[in-house]
Order: structure tokens, then sequence, then C-alpha cells
């Protein structure tokens, strides 16, 4: 029985999406559940999976094709037997054309189809090192794909004069690669200018004294992990502090709509996680009721989804301030752009010994410089400096946090 595959129904705040990836081929066997395709939208990749043990038919929507919600992307036959070997890709008969037009590939060069070209553009493979397996030698994106797969196989320890040899560049070449942007990426960019067109923003700095977090963590990180089996970090007491000042300034909390502010009667924070695709903003719910182990854990989880591709929208949607740490990155020091439609953001940077004056005498202390980014339409810069200072001194005397002073 054939059926129609479809593309998943997106949320209100998503209106399309596109092809990101075929796993399966037209006449490729699949198993009931298994991965079929994923649908790249502007937060998150959604998956599609099988419908039944069977085969796809026909490929509607190609890799890179703009799909809506709920749209037909593939029609699907249950219960048939697929080939042992994947069949043509949706590419196929253009690598068929391509192959039939083209001459044998000669020495050192190598005719690939317009999938490969572009499958190997992204990956940065040079087309020569690759054995072409179409006709008259045509290298095709599955083979462009191998290629890709085997040299991650390749063992570390195998000297590097053992691979193989980059393509050389000629004397006074100046090469290009022009890539077009994910859809993540073009909506990262969309809603940071947006947000530097939009919003009165100012940005705050501050500098902590990281000493009494280091020890704290230190005497007690050992019976930590014990306990809850998740590693201390300084990330979780710095969510808890931002708590703890947002329901002191809760204009800080708040958010613009339109002509109204919206205060919000609870602390959604969002903790920015780098990944391949894009920096994403997955949100820590209600941080007020969890404690250090629970964001330890829920960090983690964010961070091992953002690598794997596996964050859903429910999980990045919302959020009433955001924290960003570029000082895992080596940043000394930097100006973070809001996160609309919040008012303000965190950053955190390195934390680096200094010489500092403390009671009239010169120190070497671990310090870290904080900056806090805010819509001055707002919030006013009064407000700002009191919240920035609320968390340096919750910082450098954790007890403060415990004791609410």
């Amino acid at each position: 029985m054939s059926t129609e595959i479809k593309a998943p129904v997106f949320p209100e705040s998503v209106a399309e999406g596109t092809v990101a990836t075929w796993h399966k081929q037209p006449g490729e066997a699949c198993s009931r559940d298994e991965l079929i395709v994923d649908i790249e939208t502007d937060k998150v990749v959604l998956e599609v999976v099988a419908p039944a043990d069977g085969v796809i038919e026909e490929v509607i929507k190609g890799e890179g094709d703009t799909v809506e919600s709920g749209e037909v992307i593939a029609k699907f036959k249950e219960g048939a037997a697929g080939s042992a070997q994947p069949a043509e890709s949706k590419d196929a008969p253009a690598e068929k054309a391509e192959a039939e037009q083209a001459p044998a590939a000669a020495s050192g060069d190598a005719v690939l189809s317009p999938a490969a070209r572009k499958l190997a553009e992204e990956k940065g493979v040079d087309p020569s090192a690759i054995q072409g397996t179409g006709k008259n030698g045509l290298v095709t994106k599955e083979d462009v794909q191998k290629h890709v797969d085997d040299a991650k196989s390749v063992p570390a320890a195998v000297p590097a004069a053992a691979a193989a040899p980059a393509a050389p560049v000629a004397a006074g070449e100046r090469p290009e690669k022009r890539v077009p942007m994910t859809r993540l990426r073009s909506s990262i960019a969309k809603r940071l200018v947006s947000a530097q067109q939009n919003a009165a923003m100012l940005t705050t700095f501050n500098e902590v004294n990281m000493k009494p977090l280091m020890d704290l963590r230190k005497q007690y990180k050992d019976s930590f992990e014990k306990r809850h089996g998740i590693k201390l970090g300084f990330m979780s007491l710095f969510v808890k502090a931002a708590t703890e000042a947002l329901k002191r300034f809760p204009m800080v909390n708040a958010s613009i709509d339109g002509n109204d502010m919206v205060y919000h009667g609870y602390q959604d924070i969002g903790v920015a996680v780098s990944s391949d695709r894009g920096l994403v903003v997955p949100v820590l719910r209600d941080t007020d009721a969890m404690g250090l182990s629970d964001i330890e854990k829920k960090i983690v989880e964010y961070g091992t989804k953002a690598r794997d591709g596996k964050l859903g929208i429910e999980e990045m949607t919302g959020g009433t301030f955001t924290i960003s740490n570029g000082g895992v990155f080596g940043s000394l020091m930097s100006t973070p752009i809001l996160n609309p439609p919040q008012t303000a953001i965190l950053g955190m940077h390195k934390i680096q010994e200094r010489p500092m004056a403390v009671n009239g005498e010169v120190v070497i202390l671990p310090m870290m410089y904080l900056a806090l980014s805010y819509d001055h339409r707002m919030i006013d810069g009064k407000e700002a400096v009191q919240f920035l200072v609320a968390i340096k001194e919750m910082v450098e005397d954790p007890a403060r946090i415990l004791l609410d002073v």
C-alpha cells in the first residue's frame, strides 16, 4: 500500500523548513521508525521516520528544498522489499545524464555529479582523491560520503605523511568557497541585526573575584559528584545567583511586547550553547525551584542534544533572561547581544589571574569580567548596575544565595 510522507506539523512560531538530509533513497529498504529525512527549521532539526517497514517510492522534495508544515515530501510503499544496495538517489537522473555526456576521468581530474560536487565543497574534500563508481568513472554523492566516512575511521595514530596529500595551490591563486547559509544561521543573523536595530541596547561591566567560588567548588566537588552523579561547575552557581538577582530586580526579568511591558513571575533562564550548526539557547524552566545538581544535569543534557541536533522547539522557546559564557573560548571581555524579546543578557568571560588591591596590599586573584547588556527602554542604568552588583556580591560570597541577603 502506498502512503504519503509529510513534513512535521510546525509550531506557530515556525513558518517553514528546509530538507536537510535524506538518509534513505528511493528503492532502499526502511524499517519502521527508522530515520529517513531531516527537516531543518530556523530553530531546530526535526526528524521524520518511516511509518512502517517498506521502501521509499519517490522523493518529492529534495535536499535544499523549502517545505511547509505538513507538506508531502515523499511517497512510501509499505511492505515492499527494498534493494540490498541503495538504489539510485534523487540525484541519479542528473548523474546519469552527466555520466553519459562526460568522458572517462582523465588522470588527476574527477568528473562529479552536481550533488557530489556540492557535498565535496561542504566537506572540504579533494575530488581527485575520490574513486568514482558511476558510469565512466563519475563521482557520485554516495562516493563522496563514503570517502568522508572512511576518513573519519582512520586511527589518529596514523602519521600525517600517510594521509592523502592536499590539493596543491598554485602561487598567486586566491581560492574561495561559497556556501549558502543554513536556515538556523540565517535566523540567527536576522535576530541579531533586529536586536541591534530595535532596542536601545547598552552594556555595563563589572569584575568579580572568583576565588570564593573556586574554593567552594574545590572543597565540595568530589562529594557533590559522588552524591548527584554530576560535576559541579560554575554555570549552575551563576544561574542561581542570576535567579536571585532577577527576583530582586523584576524589570530585568521582563520583556517588551509592543507598547506593553510584561513582568514575569517566574525565572526561565536561557543558556547559550555552541553547536556545529550555530549558537542555540535552550531554556532552564523555573530555575528558582531547581537545585545546583538539577541545573548541571540539564545543561549537560542540552549540550549533548545541541551537538547531536536533537533539541526540540519547546526546549528553546520562551526564556526571560539569558546567560552566555564566552570565557570557555578564551574571551576576556565582550558585549553580548540581546535575545529578543528579553531585555537583558549576562556575559561571563575568561577567569584570569590579575594583581588586585586588597586592604592596601597587592594580591593576585582569579578575576572575571562580567557584562550585562540591557534594553534601556525598559531598564534604567541604575537598575542595570545594581543587578550586576548583586550577582557580583553573591558570587564573591555564595552564602548570600542561601541566606537571601
